[in-house]
């Protein structure tokens, strides 16, 4: 049988064949470690193919990552120092404005409102003043339209003469000392005594300079021209001329601007009126009543309902405005009429004076 044209080391070739040939075995086996190396290499090539781009991504990730850690910490930078300079500057301002402030407000704020507040001051007083005027002003108007109505030139006299005296009550007066009135002494508060009101000689009292109870019957109402009391409780009883149906009672007082203390402490306050009548005699409470010092003159209405004549009027003082040593009474009026209200008196008690 001819012999088969397959080379030696085909794998096809017949067992026989390679047994009796063992050269190409040997060829064989070399080709097939061949193949495992050139896999075992190209296997090697991949692996470190892919180590080295690994590598080089990861070697790029890091530079990428530094430039932006150093943008950022460049940015970063550039704000600190922004703030910085915005701190200093901040800083600086803080110390040099104060001084900025005090002189701004020693030039802007002090002199103004120094300004304003004596303008403040200036328009009070101003303004006192004003109210003062204002009620004089309103006076005098009064007192002048009083005046334009009266076209009798003597009644105007009467009347400026009157304004002048600051006397306006227009009532006849029961109790007047030069109309018959009197001081029931009986029934009355001693004086005070008052060692600066004596005059001494060696020791000896020549005289009292204490006025009686009788000068508040009399028009002469002067500083120290007062029937004085110790305390401020008392009374007096006035011993009327003739038999009066009472109407009304009049209190007078200096005013504050003329009295020797500066005060009116010694003025009654709270006080009681009675009319007396009978013997003994009889007492009608006609009122009670408060003195304010500060109106000088003073009228108070009684009640005698019904009315009742009365032949004398006690003033019962209860208290005074301060003085606890004593109190000073300067004039006491009685009003009232002759005939009972309602009916004209045939003719009038007192004349009328030039």
């Amino acid at each position: 049988m001819p012999r088969s044209s397959r080379s030696p080391g085909d794998p096809g070739a017949p067992l026989e064949d390679v047994a009796h040939n063992p050269r190409p075995r040997r060829i064989v086996q070399r080709g097939r470690n061949t193949s495992r190396t050139v896999e075992d290499t190209s296997s090697n090539m991949t692996w470190f193919t892919c180590f080295a781009c690994s590598l080089r991504t990861q070697a790029q990730q890091v530079l990428f990552n530094t430039c932006r850690c150093k943008l950022l910490c460049q940015k970063l930078m550039e704000k600190t120092g922004i703030l910085l300079l915005c701190a200093f500057g901040f800083w600086m301002f803080s110390i040099h404005l104060p001084s900025k402030m005090k002189v701004w407000q020693d030039d802007s704020i002090n002199g103004p409102l120094q300004s304003l507040r004596l303008y403040q001051e200036k328009v009070r007083h101003h303004s006192g003043e004003i109210q003062d005027l204002r009620g004089s002003m309103n006076l005098l108007i009064a007192k002048l339209q009083e005046m334009e109505a009266m076209s009798d030139e003597q009644k105007v006299a009467q009347k400026i003469m009157k304004m002048i005296h600051g006397d306006y009550i227009e009532k006849p007066d029961f109790a007047l000392k030069s109309t018959g009135a009197s001081i029931d002494f009986e029934h009355t508060s001693a004086t005070y005594n008052h060692e600066k009101a004596h005059s001494y000689w060696n020791w000896i009292q020549l005289w009292n300079y204490a006025q009686p109870p009788d000068v508040i019957l009399e028009p002469n109402v002067t500083p120290g021209n007062c029937w004085a009391f110790e305390g401020n409780r008392g009374q007096v009883t006035i011993q009327l001329a003739q038999k009066v149906y009472l109407s009304n009672l009049t209190l007078q007082h200096i005013p504050k601007t003329i009295s020797p203390s500066g005060s009116l402490d010694t003025a009654p306050k709270d006080f009681v009126i009675y009319g007396m009548e009978g013997s003994p005699k009889e007492e009608v409470f006609l009122g009670a009543f408060q003195f304010q010092p500060e109106s000088i003159i003073q009228m108070f209405p009684l009640q005698n309902q019904p009315a009742r004549a009365f032949g004398a009027v006690k003033v019962k003082i209860s208290s005074n405005w301060g003085n606890p040593a004593f109190t000073c009474l300067y004039r006491v009026r009685v009003h009232g009429s002759v005939a009972p209200p309602g009916e004209q008196p045939h003719q009038n008690p007192y004349p009328e004076r030039d």
